[in-house]
């Protein structure tokens, strides 16, 4: 009776493992589609509004959902104490986001370059970087799609198996 308790237990626990991992697949294009979205309506702000960009980014922030919402409020924060660089605070926001997103290291440098380039020039230039940005997102979220596809439903099933192997060996 231990044993098959034990075995359960084992199962339910790679199993749990694996729609973790799968839930990163999942996560990882609805944060990019996200984050593309809260670019255009920067674009927008910046563009047509024309808000400070602290004052752009504190309202972006009440329009997107979690994790992005800290990463506009962070970065609004850190434009309002005026003691930081538009780059700077925009890499420390970034940073304070990136365990939480599912991101991989091509979309950080993809933001990261975005941000180097963030209130450097006038408007139109600026326009430019954005779409540059937005495009580059909506490539890695057509990646992000195919490897959805790909993995998400095989690492569901192998912590499943993988589960059922060890209990297997186990009794």
């Amino acid at each position: 009776m231990i044993k098959l308790i034990g075995a359960v237990l084992i199962i339910l626990t790679t199993t749990w493992l694996g729609f973790e991992i799968a839930k990163k697949y999942s996560n990882r294009p609805r944060y990019l589609r996200q984050f593309r979205f809260a670019l255009q309506s920067l674009n927008a702000e910046i563009m047509y509004g024309h808000q400070p960009l602290h004052e752009a980014t504190a309202r972006l922030s009440k329009q997107v959902s979690h994790p992005l919402n800290i990463f506009f409020q962070s970065f609004s924060k850190g434009l309002q104490e005026g003691n930081k660089l538009v780059r700077e605070a925009w890499k420390e926001s970034l940073d304070e986001i990136w365990k939480e997103t599912s991101f991989m290291k091509t979309e950080y440098e993809v933001l990261l370059q975005f941000g180097e380039t963030l209130g450097q020039h006038d408007r139109e230039s600026q326009q430019k970087h954005i779409i540059l940005a937005i495009s580059h997102l909506e490539k890695e979220e057509e990646e992000a799609r195919e490897n959805q596809h790909k993995y998400e439903k095989m690492t569901k099933n192998l912590g499943f198996l993988s589960g059922v192997l060890i209990a297997m060996l186990l009794l």
